[in-house]
């Protein structure tokens, strides 16, 4: 580990900061529209240095699901030039009068949104949050330093490199996004004991660095934390609408935080849903593990421990969990969950209404599929993760997300008796 570089760049890029915060909206904008056009034309490139990422994946053995995280080709690129031209049309928030009155003494008080600071962002596996970290910090006026894991390394370093030559090029601070090559735990650990520099860390990553950083940090942090969610099957489901949803919700994409790890299903329909559910599963080589009442009838399953309902698989493995009634599936996710997204399928309004009202989740959902919890799907461009934090943000953290709030106050003089 280098220290003294870990300190030179958490810095230099805190410097940068107050230069980036007197910036017009107009130029970052043209950096952003650079930045699209440097993307665009070194594709190549990109793909080339990620292929070194993706080999040494392969042979140190990761799994499949991790290894699709790690993948750049061209679907993916053109994925963040969409989402960067979505945030370059997205409004910056910073500047927004929240509130506003004034006094009987005439004191005119506003309620400002301005830039956080300086913000640490600890991520794994996907490169791509290398851009959509840097580009929605940088439409908030935000700095920020960027730390991703080794397994990406190549492909980390090459995008941050693209990213300070397009700020370069339109006459912004190359310094206003810093990038730490660092891969080694200690230089993390090290990181997270400078809040003189770094105002808040997003560590965005599995339960392992979630719970690191939580343990090190000294400043305060937004958490990407697990995402261990649910599927609620209720007795009043449409059984054809059921298996659209969760194939899409456990299998589209299995190794991602808004993919679901339990299955639970009302007892009522058990026996006529199950089969039909473990056929489409086998057809997409997902294991199946049940409790109890699910195993009388799967027979052929493996048991669901206790283990299970507390694991994010990251893989196609799901568990499934027969329940007597609604209570019992939000007693369940309320138990297990880590606060991400949840969801019920269901025709029965009221059951619906109580589920949204009584899940304890950032994402809580009817007759969707999980998956839609992200940045740009809910129209914020990009995200630098899912908050389950329940103070600041919570659930996908964007723009508006990224700034927080001072009281500019005018006055004529008054003075306190």
């Amino acid at each position: 580990m280098n220290a003294e570089k870990i300190i030179d760049i958490c810095k230099r890029t805190h410097e940068a900061f107050y230069s980036l915060s007197k910036t017009s909206e107009e130029k970052i904008n043209a950096a952003l529209e650079s930045l699209k056009t440097l993307i665009d034309k070194n594709r190549g490139e990109i793909k080339n240095v990620n292929g070194m990422d993706i080999k040494n994946a392969k042979e140190l053995n990761l799994k499949n699901s991790l290894i699709d995280r790690l993948l750049l080709n061209d679907k993916r690129i053109d994925g963040m030039i969409e989402s960067i031209d979505t945030v370059v049309k997205l409004k910056s928030p910073v500047g927004e009068v929240i509130d506003g009155w004034r006094l009987e003494n005439g004191l005119n008080i506003e309620k400002v949104r301005v830039p956080i600071g300086t913000i640490g962002i600890i991520y794994e596996s996907r490169p791509n949050v290398t851009v959509d970290a840097a580009i929605l910090c940088l439409k908030s006026l935000n700095s920020a330093v960027l730390r991703g894991g080794k397994e990406a390394i190549n492909s980390n370093k090459l995008l941050s490199e693209l990213i300070k030559e397009a700020l370069n090029e339109n006459g912004i601070n190359p310094n206003s996004i810093g990038f730490i090559d660092e891969t080694d735990r200690e230089g993390v650990k090290y990181m997270l004991k400078l809040d003189r520099y770094i105002d808040v860390i997003v560590p965005r990553g599995g339960e392992g660095l979630i719970k690191f950083v939580t343990e090190n940090a000294t400043m305060p942090i937004i958490k990407h934390d697990k995402g261990l969610c649910h599927m609620y099957i209720d007795e009043f489901a449409d059984l054809e609408k059921v298996l659209n949803i969760s194939y899409n919700a456990k299998v589209q994409r299995p190794g991602v935080c808004n993919a679901i790890e339990t299955l639970l299903v009302h007892k009522n329909i058990a026996s006529e849903f199950l089969p039909k559910f473990k056929d489409l599963m086998d057809r997409a080589n997902v294991e199946l593990r049940g409790c109890d009442k699910t195993r009388t009838i799967l027979k052929d399953i493996k048991e669901a421990t206790e283990e299970d309902f507390n694991t994010e698989y990251l893989d196609l493995i799901l568990s499934i969990k027969v329940v007597g009634s609604l209570d019992e599936a939000i007693e369940h996710i309320n138990a297990y969950g880590s606060h991400h997204s949840e969801a019920i399928i269901t025709e029965n309004y009221n059951n619906s209404e109580r589920f949204l009202d009584e899940v304890d989740a950032s994402c809580v959902y009817v007759n969707a599929s999980t998956r839609f919890t992200d940045g740009g799907m809910f129209g914020f461009g990009a995200e630098i993760g899912i908050s389950t934090n329940k103070l600041h943000a919570r659930g996908p953290v964007g723009l508006r997300e990224l700034t927080t709030y001072k009281y500019k106050i005018r006055g004529s003089g008054q003075i306190r008796e």
